[in-house]
């Protein structure tokens, strides 16, 4: 297993040619969740993801022989970028496999930087047996997305980064899907600081390493927005890391991830994906288990896509309550809408969706139901405005 020297001559070959990132404490987020929060900001990385790090500590290895063979590597994302960005920086030729369900802006990303996009397979494993065999038939070298020593030493320069930064850290909450990410940097922080807790954070739908490290039994698969760490099965390299040196594991819900994505937008003004805002998810979902502690979180990737992402703000907003869904019921006569109007925007409401609808209710010929989606500053507002649509001889219920 690699250990410290490894990691930290990973260091020394990264230099310069990687960000560096910034780990900075964040008081707000701290306040809300009882524990005092340092956040690693890897989704400043140039690819906007930590993995350009495992990436360019594997390439800066390749032998001369190797490097006039060229690479191969299989991913649906930001491991895709690493590799195609840092072959492109080495001079290198990058063929890279991809699902042929993968997004059609990954794909251009992937070959701007001027790699070989091959489209392949309607699984993550039939696309990972292709570039098996591309390697094979080409002789090029494969760039495992994570079970590779030379990969989990570059991720794990982000623990050397973030003791050097903050050493009085008590606490890392590190996402986990293949392990590469949680294997190298539990491995740098528990060689600095052996007394320093590993908390491992897996989203519920995909917990093989949990699975793999606990002796459960959860089910596996779905749809989720933490695709980045939506891993069906863990390395073998990285599953004897993570055995050795991460002390707990804890499952998030998609609900959990989505609120720590929209607070990281609207507190810390920073975008992150799925599987970069785990981390503050388990911290918001176990806030007990943090309280009073220095905690460290690791932003791992700010690739997201703008629709998902405009979908998880919209539900964001319905969950804090500053969008709510409430329907009128009322006599269906000529400016009945505008006095409802009326009463809304007086009690400073503002109304993002109207919708008459005559034919599927149950009330009486006579009468309509209106629906309204209200921006407000929150639930207690909600309640105000209903009083005051009720006061004024509205029947009103919240759905």
């Amino acid at each position: 297993m690699i250990g410290l020297g490894d990691i930290e001559a990973a260091a020394a070959r990264l230099a310069g040619q990687v960000l560096q990132t910034p780990c900075l404490e964040s008081r707000t987020l701290s306040q809300i969740t009882g524990a005092q929060l340092y956040l690693k900001f890897e989704n400043l990385q140039y690819t906007a993801s930590f993995k350009e790090r495992g990436a360019c500590n594997k390439l800066a290895q390749l032998t001369p022989q190797e490097r006039a063979r060229g690479v191969v590597a299989m991913s649906a994302g930001n491991h895709a970028q690493g590799v195609a960005y840092h072959a492109q920086r080495l001079g290198l030729r990058a063929v890279i496999v991809m699902p042929r369900f993968t997004p059609g802006v990954k794909v251009e990303r992937t070959r701007a930087f001027g790699a070989e996009v091959v489209l392949h397979g309607d699984t993550l494993e039939e696309a990972r047996a292709h570039a098996h065999a591309l390697a094979a038939a080409q002789g090029l070298v494969f760039v495992h997305p994570y079970d590779d020593d030379a990969i989990i030493a570059g991720q794990g320069t982000i623990g050397l980064e973030m003791l050097q930064a903050q050493p009085d850290l008590e606490v890392l909450v590190v996402a986990a899907g293949g392990g590469g990410l949680i294997a190298g940097v539990a491995t740098a922080a528990k060689a600095l600081k052996p007394d320093i807790e590993v908390v491992g954070v897996q989203t519920r739908r995909f917990p093989a390493l949990v699975n793999a490290l606990t002796g459960s039994s959860w089910p596996s698969g779905g749809n989720t927005i933490a695709e980045g760490i939506a891993v069906g099965a863990p390395g073998q390299r990285t599953l004897a890391l993570a055995r050795r040196y991460v002390d707990e594991w804890l499952l998030v819900d998609e609900e959990d991830i989505e609120q720590a994505i929209v607070l990281l937008l609207e507190i810390e003004k920073t975008l992150v994906e799925g599987a970069g805002a785990a981390g503050l998810a388990a911290v918001l979902r176990h806030r007990p288990r943090f309280a009073q502690r220095k905690v460290g979180l690791i932003l791992c990737g700010g690739n997201i896509d703008p629709l998902l992402l405009a979908a998880i703000i919209e539900r964001g907003m319905v969950r804090a309550g500053r969008l709510a869904r409430l329907v009128v019921s009322t006599r269906d006569l000529p400016g009945q809408l505008a006095r409802i109007a009326q009463v809304v925007a007086e009690a400073g409401a503002n109304i993002d969706q109207v919708q008459h609808q005559r034919a599927f209710t149950l009330l009486a010929a006579q009468n309509v139901e209106i629906e309204l989606v209200l921006q407000t500053r929150g639930p207690q507002h909600v309640q105000e405005v209903m009083q005051a649509l009720q006061t004024a001889g509205f029947a009103v219920a919240q759905r």
